[in-house]
């Protein structure tokens, strides 16, 4: 009788121990915070996590500007090298209290995948962009189109010249 308590008791300690090392793993008791109305939450909680549109943008809004930069319509290009060659985004927009009011974008590209990558680009980067202060500024990715961004972030770095009051 004894050896049938020992076969039982054996795997219920192995699990037992099993529950407390792993609770002993976590690290703090995750807790409900109350999240005010127009609040923004960040909610990425690896590296892993991927998105079809990866902007910096994106991710910081701000409904106060600088007002280091001087209201008004401002327009550049900025280049960029494909391995289809050079190719540059024209970029105007509207600056009010630092903050990009409206956003239009021309690309040089004649056809191929340039073409391509510019008019997705093109159709996506207003949602990323309008809203957000000027100096926050910073796309590395919109609608999976990389190398435009490069272009577009020249563009930027030339309008903050031009705007600094």
């Amino acid at each position: 009788m004894k050896t049938r308590h020992r076969i039982i008791l054996a795997p219920a300690l192995a699990g037992l121990a099993l529950t407390a090392g792993l609770a002993g793993c976590a690290t703090e008791a995750a807790e409900a915070e109350p999240v005010e109305s127009g609040s923004v939450v960040d909610t990425q909680t690896s590296d892993t996590q991927a998105s079809e549109s990866d902007s910096s943008a994106s991710e910081q809004e701000s409904d106060t500007g600088s007002s280091s930069y001087a209201d008004g319509e401002y327009t550049a290009s900025g280049s960029y090298t494909t391995p289809g060659g050079q190719e540059s985004v024209t970029v105007t927009l509207s600056l009010e209290s630092g903050v990009v009011a409206d956003l239009s974008v021309e690309g040089s590209a004649q056809g191929g995948d340039s073409a391509r990558y510019q008019s997705e680009f093109i159709d996506n980067i207003s949602s990323q962009v309008v809203g957000v202060a000027i100096d926050e500024l910073e796309v590395s990715k919109v609608a999976g189109s990389s190398l435009t961004s490069g272009g577009f972030n020249a563009a930027i770095d030339q309008i903050l010249s031009e705007a600094a009051a």
